[in-house]
């Protein structure tokens, strides 16, 4: 199976990706690995799931009526908002 990811590489040298364990074992490979949290994705108190993007100074998404669509839109405002993709 074929994954695409998007990989944000700085001017510093740090790159930033939203994790997977295929991106981490690379990643290893390249130097000190250091992996923080993103996001937050939890329901709220009427069942809804809400993706909370502040540790990365991001709105609050949704809320959606499953934890899946609330993950793709995590996903999608992390490629586009903080890494950067441009489609």
């Amino acid at each position: 199976m074929k994954t695409e990811h998007v990989v944000k590489i700085l001017a510093n040298g740090k790159i930033h990706f939203i994790y997977s364990d295929q991106m981490s074992e690379a990643m290893k490979k390249a130097g000190v690995l250091s992996i923080f949290r993103a996001s937050h994705v939890e329901p709220n108190k009427d069942g809804k799931w809400v993706a909370d993007m502040s540790p990365v100074k991001g709105p609050k998404l949704g809320p959606f009526s499953t934890r899946e669509k609330a993950l793709c839109a995590e996903v999608q405002w992390l490629e586009k908002k903080y890494l950067g993709r441009r489609n």
